[in-house]
């Protein structure tokens, strides 16, 4: 199902030492440093320790900030100019490239800002509440909002949890931009103990264009219960929020959550924080992680893509190196690691031209042909990964949701606000998807006012609020994308351990590749659409949208193996367990 990496692996090759039969550079041919401090990633080449490669830093100018040795990724200072050609010339090292480019983001066209895509009602007023027969709502657990959500009942969580609600020993981490620890829904399965913040805020740029906007704590690093941008906190109440006769519930309502914060407020996910995120995943004992993003600043990573200079080429091949060693890393220890498809609304298979990359520095993105044998974007066409497309609540697949047969595992619901065309079902928000949102977020966007109180553009927005006889409140807003759809299949994966993990490693969990057949085999079929390709046009897309369906009911590219399905996986897994 995933192309090899053979041809990615020789491109690679020539960065990992010098040329047999060439003197080494003399440090007076080195290349002269200049300019202001800069922050840059160093990978150690393969085979090589670590501890040379931050030798190999020191011998260059830089100073070593910190490292982690699980992959070999060390974060450094430098001036800004000569130092990655130095490195470039030290066996010691695989590559290096600016760590943490920040500049004004430009608009994606390659890839759609987050909110472009996820937030698409703020953008268009949505239809009135549905008219006609609506089929009614049955409950869905013990929580009064549960019945609005159509993705719960399409994974069968309510049916799942009457056999297996999640066990507390199994522990989701979610890789995103914090969890609201706070909010009644996540609090009782929030374990602020093992959760951790990789990223400091960055308030603006050198030209003074805001990135996070103000830090909102001293220090500029969020404590490891705050969400400041709202995408971690619905991706958690998606997967576990409590079944506690308050607000809504998760897939696994019983299992642990885990911020492992690598995103800023911002939204990007830049390589260092990801790669620590994932690898402490491994250390820490999680169960599952929840990685619902791309690594900034290329939506594709390409190996020698020509249109890139040569030390944007270094980049590329350092940020596919570190992340594939750091999955492999985490899967070791036992990490099932699902992944968001993406919603480029791309065939990965056969990738479109980019035109959004490198993302930071503003004014830097450019023109690219994207060559499939040599460009990955990451961590979706990572190393054991399970990759997860979206459809909304007709099944029918989401205009934004990428697809194809190269790199899908599986399908959830994400949400589809333009479902139901031709009905009064179209636009309205109960087709997207319904989870928790935090207040500091709410009142920021002003969808809440300063009192509590939901606000007219909330009302518009569908946004919710729950008040329990204590007084705590609970506020939720509709989102839809991949990044809704793979914490479906995250929840899944963690009834699974919860089923049939057992104790190992002075723990309790379950191999990942045992996770994913159970996962796989157990999702319902579902074929393609007739016709196979379908335009959107009346949707009001445009033809980049235009996808055709390959393969049979059983596998194929806009569902991979199928739904996820929480029931069948709890009940009828145990004949997948055997490879």
């Amino acid at each position: 199902m995933r192309r090899s990496r053979l041809l990615l692996a020789a491109l690679t090759v020539p960065l990992v030492g010098g040329i047999a039969g060439f003197a080494a550079p003399t440090a007076a041919a080195q290349p002269q440093l200049s300019g202001p401090a800069t922050e840059f990633t160093v990978l150690a080449a393969e085979g090589q320790s670590v501890s040379a490669a931050e030798r190999a830093v020191r011998a260059a100018g830089g100073t070593v900030v910190r490292t982690n040795k699980a992959v070999g990724l060390i974060t450094a200072t430098a001036p800004e100019q000569g130092f990655t050609e130095r490195m470039a010339d030290d066996p010691a090292v695989f590559g290096a490239a600016e760590a943490r480019p920040i500049g004004q983001a430009p608009k994606r066209a390659g890839a759609p800002a987050p909110d472009e895509v996820e937030k698409e009602n703020r953008r268009v007023a949505p239809n009135k509440a549905p008219k006609g027969p609506k089929p009614a709502a049955e409950p869905v657990g013990t929580d009064p909002l549960d019945e609005e959500l159509w993705g719960l009942k399409s994974v069968r969580s309510d049916m799942a949890r009457t056999v297996q609600p999640g066990d507390k020993r199994v522990k989701v981490g979610i890789i995103d931009t914090g969890v609201d620890g706070s909010h009644p829904d996540i609090a009782p399965n929030f374990n602020k103990g093992i959760s951790r913040n990789f990223v400091r805020d960055i308030p603006a740029d050198e030209n003074g264009t805001e990135v996070d906007g103000p830090c909102e704590f001293r220090g500029c690093i969020d404590p490891v219960d705050h969400d400041g941008n709202g995408h971690g906190t619905h991706v958690a109440g998606t997967i576990g929020a409590a079944a506690n006769g308050f607000g809504l519930s998760g897939v696994a309502p019983g299992v642990t959550l885990a911020n492992l914060r690598a995103g800023q407020d911002s939204g990007y996910f830049f390589l260092q924080p990801s790669v620590d995120a994932i690898t402490y995943a491994g250390d820490a004992g999680i169960d599952v992680i929840n990685m619902s993003f791309y690594i900034d600043p290329w939506l594709y990573n390409c190996a020698a893509n020509p249109a890139d200079t040569p030390e944007q080429q270094q980049a590329q091949r350092t940020t596919v190196e570190a992340v594939n060693r750091a999955l492999s890393y985490a899967h070791r220890k036992g990490v099932t690691k699902v992944v968001s498809l993406g919603n480029s609304h791309s065939d990965l298979g056969d990738p479109k031209p980019d035109s959004s990359s490198p993302n930071f520095p503003a004014g830097n993105e450019h023109d690219r042909e994207i060559d499939n044998s040599s460009c990955l974007t990451m961590p979706v066409e990572g190393d054991h990964t399970i990759t997860v497309a979206a459809f909304g609540p007709s099944q029918a697949k989401a205009d934004y949701s990428n697809y194809g047969t190269e790199q899908i595992s599986v399908s959830a619901p994400g949400g589809y606000y333009r479902d139901y065309i031709g009905t009064d079902w179209y636009r309205t928000n109960e087709n997207l998807i319904l989870s928790a949102y935090p207040h500091n977020i709410a009142v920021a966007e002003g969808t809440v006012d300063e009192n509590g109180d939901i606000t007219e553009l909330g009302t518009q927005l569908g946004v919710r609020k729950a008040t329990a006889e204590d007084g705590r409140v609970g506020y939720y807003q509709w989102l839809q994308g991949t990044s809704m759809a793979a914490p479906h299949a995250s929840g899944v994966a963690a009834l699974i351990v919860s089923e049939y993990g057992k104790a190992r490693w002075g723990g309790f969990g379950m191999r990942p590749d045992a996770v994913q057949r159970v996962l796989e085999g157990t999702a319902a079929d579902i074929a393609c659409p007739v016709p196979r390709t379908v335009d959107y046009l009346d949707e009001g897309r445009d033809e980049s949208f235009t996808a055709t369906c390959e393969g049979t009911p059983a596998f194929n590219g806009f569902y991979g193996h199928g739904a996820v399905d929480a029931w069948a996986a709890v009940t009828n897994g145990k004949r997948y367990l055997r490879g």
